[in-house]
């Protein structure tokens, strides 16, 4: 539940459009829902200004069912990640009409409320193909929370020029989102070349000595460029919700 609606609930309340037994029904899962197995955050949009989000992994799939149904019904908007596709599949005719999956990202998006965009924009890029999925997970996420997302593919440092082809559009951004494997090295070259601030996100794209995203990690943290975050392996969603984040910063007060 976001700042604007308790307060359109409460003025709701006091021109008598809503009946105090109707805003109970609505307001009674607050500040969360025990499930047993979870314990549902609908407060989470009110302290945190993001919601509550369904990690997939480790759950069983009447236990995501359970949360998104539960979610649905407090009028949330849902993310879930990490959903595999053959979970997914099973849990699809359950699912509401406007759910939207993405297999590539393995995330989980449905829309309850209309979507406002911010005016500032964040880029995401990629080093590699191979790094779309976790690229993915970002955009998506910084999506759904109502940040302007564009994205660029495939433009590492084994074809610099690819890169530089894009500059314009990388230095229009509020944030950039910078998501490599192998050596990790593009988000330090972004970071050389734009005054924004950059998320660097490692992935477990590569080979051997790359341990399955490490290497891409400690160059990131090693960078030598001024303005660069790293958030874990992996993690498009944690460094969607940081850019969403940076992002609102340029926004008007009134809008964010």
């Amino acid at each position: 539940m976001k700042q604007e609606e308790l307060k359109k609930i409460l003025a709701d309340i006091s021109t008598q459009k809503l009946s105090p037994a109707k805003a109970f029904e609505i307001l009674k899962t607050l500040p969360y829902e025990d499930l047993e197995f979870a314990r549902i955050d609908h407060h989470r949009h009110l302290r945190s200004g993001l919601p509550e989000v369904i990690y997939c992994a480790g759950k069983s799939p009447k236990q995501v069912l359970t949360i998104v149904q539960k979610m649905l019904k407090a009028r949330s908007d849902i993310l879930a990640t990490k959903l595999a596709p053959d979970v997914f599949k099973g849990l699809k005719r359950q699912l509401p009409a406007k759910a939207s999956y993405h297999e590539s990202s393995q995330t989980l998006v449905i829309r309850h409320k209309r979507k406002r965009e911010t005016a500032g924009l964040i880029v995401v890029v990629t080093a590699g193909t191979s790094d779309i999925p976790v690229a993915e997970e970002a955009a998506i996420t910084a999506d759904l929370l109502g940040s302007r997302v564009e994205k660029i593919f495939d433009v590492g440092v084994a074809g610099i020029h690819r890169l530089l082809d894009k500059m314009d559009r990388l230095r229009e951004a509020r944030v950039v989102v910078a998501v490599a494997g192998m050596d990790g090295a593009l988000a330090s070259v972004v970071g050389g070349l734009v005054e924004n601030p950059v998320i660097a996100v490692p992935t477990s794209v590569g080979y051997g000595a790359s341990f399955n995203g490490v290497a891409a990690l400690l160059t990131m943290l090693n960078s030598c460029a001024a303005g660069i975050a790293t958030v874990n392996i992996d993690n498009g969603f944690g460094a969607g919700c940081m850019a969403h984040k940076i992002n609102l910063l340029g926004e008007p007060e009134g809008e964010r």
